[in-house]
């Protein structure tokens, strides 16, 4: 029975691996958009952040409100678009150089993990 137990604590449950993929590209988004251009710190560097901030306090929301309740689904859908959102932006930033191949890459891959994790969790709603 305490082998049980440890293993339980051991593992991540799915709600927790979303919600740490999720804090990972908010701090990655903040630490990226540090070295846009300052002329971009009320446009593109402000939008991005609140966006990737809005994936992590929609969802955060919607779980602390209760995984089974119909709230949930509607903090997944806006946490959702948000992330939509971020990504769009993100794009576009690395179309106006002001990321890397590498550094987008790396954001653009946690994104779409992240919105097949939340999307499936949707569906399952």
């Amino acid at each position: 029975m305490e082998h049980k137990t440890q293993n339980i604590f051991k593992k991540e449950s799915f709600y927790e691996q979303l919600r740490n993929k999720i804090d990972l590209y908010s701090h990655s988004v903040y630490k990226l958009t540090k070295n846009f251009p300052k002329e971009e710190i009320y446009g593109i560097v402000s939008q991005l952040r609140r966006s990737a901030l809005s994936v992590a306090l929609n969802y955060i929301e919607g779980y602390a409100r209760g995984s089974k309740s119909k709230s949930f689904n509607n903090f997944l859908h806006i946490s959702y678009g948000s992330l939509k959102e971020a990504q769009y932006l993100l794009e576009f930033s690395y179309k106006e150089n002001f990321l890397s191949e590498s550094e987008y890459g790396q954001v653009a891959k946690l994104g779409n993990e992240i919105g097949a994790m939340l999307w499936g969790i949707i569906q399952k709603l």
